[in-house]
């Protein structure tokens, strides 16, 4: 059941990507930023007062309460990182960031996590994902040392926020978790927005989109959050970043198909590569668990 929450967050995230997408179009990176967060504050903290929750701000270290603020870092890393190297490099380096500080977490239990030390099965994921990721891996990525820097950084970004996104909502709740961590990314879109978009502000006097739905990324966000917040704590991070990235690698390559949009295939055979490694590592952990079962009760099946 976790394992396909976590396809699904991959594919809820490439919708919210091509939401986004059009409102970036129509606003720009850093304000449509902005925007993404004002929304989903907006509809968590609605969703709480209908939902008759509480919202608590407990004790905990600022380290809990900072997943928002590096949200936003992963969103202005990946913007500069684009058109210095490739995107299908940008996609493969994020999720070598991703799986490397998976795997940390996993082995040392970091954030209060349960720890998952490595093994077998995990080295069969991690070689076919390496194959994925050096398939995605082109020329550009020898001209822009800081993008891939960047790229790097940001996927660690991503499992760290999910990380202690995760942690704050076992004190406080998934929705109220959610509700944290945009408010606390507002600051710093708006600050990104005041330092490296200035000339974006002007877009905030224009008239709101007939299209609506082009708004509706902040409720993805909030709703993505939640999800991320239940399945965290009960699935090796490793595994998780594999899953998400599946689905949204697939997906994502379906929404370009139907919007009659060209496809890079070594995303196709890159996210194909770590498809196969996920199965085969899911596979491995069912058969040496089946085994240990039946070593210990011979009668079960």
């Amino acid at each position: 059941m976790f394992y396909l929450v976590a396809l699904l967050i991959g594919v809820l995230i490439s919708v919210m990507i091509a939401i986004n997408g059009e409102l970036t179009f129509l606003y720009g990176v850093f304000a449509a930023t902005v925007i993404i967060h004002i929304v989903g504050s907006l509809f968590a903290y609605l969703a709480i007062k209908v939902l008759g929750k509480k919202i608590t701000f407990p004790g905990l270290p600022l380290l809990f309460y900072s997943g928002g603020a590096v949200g936003v870092f992963v969103a202005v890393a990946n913007n500069f990182s684009y058109g210095k190297i490739s995107l299908t490099s940008i996609i493969a380096l994020v999720l070598l960031g991703q799986a490397l500080a998976s795997i940390l977490i996993d082995s040392l239990g970091l954030f209060g996590m349960p720890r998952h030390p490595f093994q077998k099965s995990s080295l069969i994921g991690l070689l076919f994902s390496g194959a994925g990721i050096a398939i995605m891996l082109d020329h550009s990525v020898t001209e822009g040392i800081y993008a891939v820097i960047l790229s790097l950084t940001a996927g660690f970004g991503v499992v760290y926020s999910r990380t202690v996104n995760a942690k704050l909502a076992e004190k406080v709740g998934d929705l109220q978790g959610s509700l944290i961590n945009h408010l606390v990314g507002l600051p710093f879109s708006v600050l990104a927005l005041a330092l490296l978009g200035a000339k974006e502000w002007n877009a905030f006097s224009q008239p709101i989109s007939a299209q609506i739905w082009i708004y509706a990324g902040g409720i993805f966000g909030v709703v993505l959050v939640m999800l991320n917040n239940g399945i965290v704590p009960k699935v090796s991070a490793f595994v998780l970043t594999l899953l998400i990235f599946v689905g949204q690698i697939f997906s994502s390559i379906a929404i370009d198909i139907f919007g009659g949009r060209e496809y890079e295939l070594s995303s196709f055979w890159g996210g194909l590569l770590v498809a196969a490694g996920v199965s085969s590592n899911l596979l491995y952990d069912y058969w040496t668990r089946k085994k240990r079962i039946s070593s210990n009760f011979p009668g079960e099946k």
